[in-house]
């Protein structure tokens, strides 16, 4: 199914931030610090959207990838060991 406008409206509002944030220099907690204003667009994001829409829209939009992850890693309670970086994140991202 492809994606909706709101879905990629959505998806695109926090890959630009992010992007921004990452290109600057920012790391995990920047990027967590300064998006903290779209965490209620990525939940609304998550409920409207399946896995399989969630990774199209990791492989979409670059700076979108790095924000799903950190989140990720943190309801796991995992701690990060270095600052993110996009060439890091390349492939396939399973959010559910």
């Amino acid at each position: 199914m492809p994606l909706t406008e709101q879905q990629t409206q959505l998806a695109g509002a926090i890959d630009t931030h992010a992007t921004h944030v990452l290109a600057h220099g920012g790391g995990d907690e920047e990027l967590l610090i300064s998006l903290a204003d779209y965490m209620g667009t990525f939940k609304q994001l998550m409920d409207m959207s399946t896995g399989n829409e969630m990774n199209a829209l990791c492989q979409r939009y670059d700076g979108f990838y790095p924000f799903a992850k950190l989140l990720k890693r943190l309801a796991e309670g995992r701690r990060w060991q270095h600052p993110l970086s996009l060439s890091e994140f390349s492939g396939t991202f399973n959010i559910m």
